[in-house]
C-alpha cells in the first residue's frame, strides 16, 4: 500500500483538527475512577454497551474502595453482557485494590503509574490520560490503527508501533487527532462497509478502490 507523503499528512492533519476539535470519548464518565473502569471495560466492546453496563456497577461501588471489597460473582454478574467480563471483573477488583494500597485511593495520572494497574495497558492508560487530562498522547485502538493504515499514515503490525510512527508524524494536537480518528473509524471509516460517500479524506486514502466509492 502507498504511504502518505508529507503534503498528504499535513492535510489529514488540518482535516482532522478542523472536524473533531470538540472531540470526547463517548464512555459516560464522573470522575478518574469511573473513566479508567469504563475504558478498561470498552476492550473489544462497543462504548454503548460499556454506558449500559456502568450505572449499575458504579452505583454498588461507587469508588475503588468500594470495589477493592467486591465480590467478583456479583461483579461478574452486573457486567457480564460485556466481552471478557469474568476477566475483567478480576482485573478491575484488582486495580481497585492496588489504587487503595498504593495510591490512597486515587486514581494516578501518570502513563506509568497507570499501567502498573490490572487491566490498564498502554492503550488504556494514554485514552485515560488524553481524556481526563488533555495528554498530548496518541492510543491506537481498532479504529485507530485501521484508519491510519486506509490513509496511508502507517504499515506497523502492531497497535504500539503504529502509536509511535503517529506521535512521530503528527507530533501536535495529538489528544484531538487520537479522538477524531476514534469517531471517524467508528462512524465513516468502518471496518465493514466504510462510508466513503460521506467521508471527507478521499483524495488522501490510500485503499479507496478496494470499496465502492
Amino acid at each position: 500500500m502507498k504511504k502518505a507523503t508529507k503534503k498528504e499528512i499535513k492535510e489529514i492533519y488540518d482535516l482532522f483538527i478542523e472536524k473533531y476539535s470538540d472531540a470526547v470519548t463517548e464512555l459516560n464518565y464522573k470522575n478518574a475512577y469511573e473513566l479508567v473502569v469504563a475504558v478498561a471495560l470498552s476492550a473489544q466492546c462497543t462504548d454503548v454497551r460499556v454506558n449500559i453496563i456502568t450505572p449499575a456497577l458504579f452505583a454498588k461501588y461507587p469508588t475503588p474502595s468500594a470495589l477493592a471489597k467486591a465480590d467478583i460473582e456479583d461483579v461478574k454478574s452486573i457486567i457480564n453482557s460485556c466481552s471478557f467480563f469474568n476477566n475483567k471483573a478480576k482485573n478491575i477488583i484488582e486495580m481497585a485494590k492496588r489504587v487503595v494500597e498504593v495510591y490512597g485511593g486515587e486514581i494516578p495520572m501518570d502513563e506509568k503509574e497507570l499501567v502498573t494497574l490490572a487491566g490498564v495497558g498502554q492503550k488504556t492508560a494514554n485514552v485515560v490520560m488524553i481524556e481526563y487530562t488533555g495528554a498530548n498522547l496518541m492510543a491506537v485502538d481498532t479504529h485507530v490503527f485501521r484508519v491510519s493504515h486506509r490513509l496511508g499514515l502507517s504499515d506497523d503490525n502492531t497497535a504500539i508501533k503504529t502509536e509511535a510512527t503517529l506521535v512521530k508524524k503528527f507530533k501536535t494536537d495529538l489528544r484531538t487527532l487520537h479522538q477524531g480518528m476514534v469517531l471517524f473509524g467508528r462512524y465513516i471509516c468502518k471496518a465493514k462497509n466504510p462510508k466513503c460517500d460521506e467521508c471527507f479524506l478521499t483524495q488522501q486514502c490510500k485503499t479507496k478502490e478496494s470499496f465502492k466509492v
